[in-house]
């Protein structure tokens, strides 16, 4: 587990675990004879990729961004990726227990990011895995994920968050909101249309979750995108966004997806190209 104080408050990143993603699909249109001096591949093209939750405690809540892949892959889809499920138990580990959550933030709907969103009961039901917890989620994610493309429809499982919204445990967000004092939604469209990154403020330090705007450290050169991109030439409109104010005002990026570095502060060298220095 990692740890840092963000001004008031303590951030921690858990993990739901690693899991193996084609190289390819991670990198998009990047060659792999680049991508390779960044990220090793084993004799079938995969990487590993890491599933991160960030937990902020502000002295009043604990907050959970993102719950990782979950327990509900089919057995067609836990092929490809395994089903690692450790989060509960890796919070476990960290003293943070279902029912000390009071909010859990989904940057977008795809699988391996509200995958414990819920769990089944006794009667099979799907309830809220976070009891006490108000969920929050982009309303425009969840407007597409009821009718996806052909494309994207398998990144989508709707007992993630379906119940949630019948039962109204889960607000849909238009972007821009304020969760709670310090911790507030943006929008950066590139991965899908409507994903948001979550921005932490305390005692003026900044910290944002970017989710898969840039899922590693290896993806924060402007063009180096994922083949999952829905809109790639917004992910690069997004990312100089991002960096316009992220990077004079030193934020803090956490990394959905690096299996190794979590957080890392992006800068630019003396060539100007973008590097991550760790924590």
């Amino acid at each position: 587990m990692h740890r840092l104080t963000l001004g008031d408050f303590e951030l921690s990143v858990f993990s739901d675990g690693t899991y193996p993603l084609d190289g390819g699909a991670f990198f998009g249109v990047v060659p792999k004879v680049m991508w390779s001096r960044k990220v090793a591949a084993d004799d079938k093209n995969y990487v590993t990729a890491g599933l991160n939750t960030l937990v902020i405690r502000t002295g009043k809540q604990t907050v959970l961004v993102e719950t990782g892949m979950g327990n509900k892959l089919s057995s067609r889809m836990a092929k490809f990726y395994g089903q690692p499920a450790g989060l509960l138990n890796d919070l476990a580990a960290g003293g943070v227990a279902p029912e000390d959550v009071d909010i859990v933030i989904n940057s977008h709907l795809h699988f391996d990011h509200c995958g414990w969103n819920t769990v089944r009961d006794s009667n099979g039901k799907f309830v809220a895995t976070f009891p006490r917890a108000k969920y929050y989620a982009p309303e425009g994610e969840w407007q597409y994920a009821r009718h996806p493309s052909e494309r994207d429809s398998i990144s989508f499982i709707s007992e993630n968050y379906d119940p949630l919204v019948e039962s109204g445990q889960m607000t849909l967000l238009k972007g821009g909101e304020e969760i709670v004092p310090g911790i507030s939604v943006k929008t950066f469209p590139g991965h899908t249309e409507h994903m948001q990154a979550v921005i932490v403020q305390s005692q003026g330090k900044t910290a944002c979750y970017i989710s898969d705007l840039m899922p590693t450290t290896a993806h924060i050169d402007l063009t180096w995108g994922m083949g999952f991109d829905l809109y790639p030439l917004q992910t690069i409109a997004s990312k100089k966004q991002y960096y316009a104010q992220a990077v004079p005002e030193k934020w803090l990026t956490v990394f959905t997806h690096d299996p190794k570095t979590p957080w890392a502060y992006v800068e630019r060298d003396e060539l100007g190209k973008m590097v991550a220095k760790g924590v």
